[in-house]
């Protein structure tokens, strides 16, 4: 009897097991899919974070993690007591606070344009048009603007300089860098922030548009009433999102913008982190103002979606 009931219990726990098994088997290709994707995190996002022991250390490479001596908050106390780092905080959040103002909401406006849009051909080439630049390196967007905008043969201060007789140096002025880095950043991103929003709009139901225009709704009205709603989940979430990353102001394009005369504007976290590290070989000291930043960051995304919720969205979690 008891062999009967240990056979009966082992055929009751392949059943149960069954059904997990059939759908890793069923969908194994898309599970595939997944691994390199989840490799990258593993590899660049998740094992890097063992190195953040060295916040809390003053680190010497020939000691090792392990060896170093620990000194607890010293770093992060000298941070926030250097006379620059209300500086750094002024510059990055500005930023911040410019791309999140003029950036984000552009491409959805461009998807909201684009979707209205009912020739297909035109608006494949409208939408190939807007996202090539997203595939240009920021060293070339940086070369290109120069050309426009410098003072000796700039084609933009060239024609300053026949209406108004005048000549702007746009990229030495500090009152011109925050402009240029928000546009530049538009010019070559707006178009590849469409891609999420496009593909959302793509699942609202017709016959919502049918129903609607035969209330008597125009576009605008079927634009505001249906269509925005249909992807405001998506905006949401990308927008909490976004505030993840709220302090990284990008460093390749500040840094390659960088003048002696604009510095006072334009030194932020990401190039203070390069000059700290890399330059004084300041490890330690380095990775704190690197992790103040992590830390920044994820209060923004957990109160940003504590307050989704609040109004009623799913939220990222």
């Amino acid at each position: 009897m008891s062999l009967l009931a240990n056979n009966t219990n082992a055929k009751v726990k392949v059943k149960q097991r069954s059904p997990l098994m059939k759908d890793l088997i069923r969908d194994r290709w898309m599970y595939f899919m997944l691994l390199p994707g989840v490799l990258f995190f593993i590899i660049f996002k998740y094992v890097p974070m063992y190195g953040l022991i060295i916040a809390f250390q003053d680190y010497k490479p020939h000691l090792g993690m392990m060896d170093s001596p620990f000194v607890g908050l010293k770093h992060f106390t000298r941070f926030f007591s250097e006379p620059q780092f209300f500086e750094l905080f002024r510059n990055t959040a500005l930023l911040a606070v410019y791309n999140l103002a003029f950036f984000f909401p552009l491409p959805i406006v461009l998807s909201l344009m684009m979707n209205e849009v009912r020739r297909e051909r035109f608006k494949r080439f409208v939408q190939t048009l807007v996202y090539v630049p997203h595939f240009v390196s920021w060293v070339v967007v940086v070369g290109v603007f120069y050309m426009l905008l410098t003072t000796e043969g700039g084609i933009l201060n060239e024609l300053l300089f026949v209406i108004t007789g005048e000549k702007i140096a746009f990229l030495l002025e500090p009152d011109w860098f925050r402009t240029m880095i928000v546009t530049q950043s538009i010019w070559k991103e707006v178009g590849w922030g469409t891609i999420i929003f496009l593909a959302a709009l793509s699942g609202v139901d017709l016959q919502l548009y049918e129903a609607a225009r035969m209330d008597g709704a125009n576009r605008w009205r079927q634009m505001w009433h249906i269509t925005l709603p249909a992807i405001r989940s998506t905006i949401v979430i990308l927008l909490i999102l976004r505030l993840g990353s709220f302090l990284d102001s990008g460093f390749e394009h500040i840094f390659l913008m960088l003048t002696p005369t604009n510095r006072e504007v334009g030194e932020v976290f990401d190039t203070y982190v390069y000059v700290k590290g890399l330059t004084q070989s300041q490890f330690s000291y380095s990775a704190a103002v690197g992790l103040f930043k992590s830390v920044v960051g994820l209060a923004l995304v957990m109160g940003a979606n504590w307050l989704a919720k609040k109004f009623g969205e799913e939220g990222v979690y």
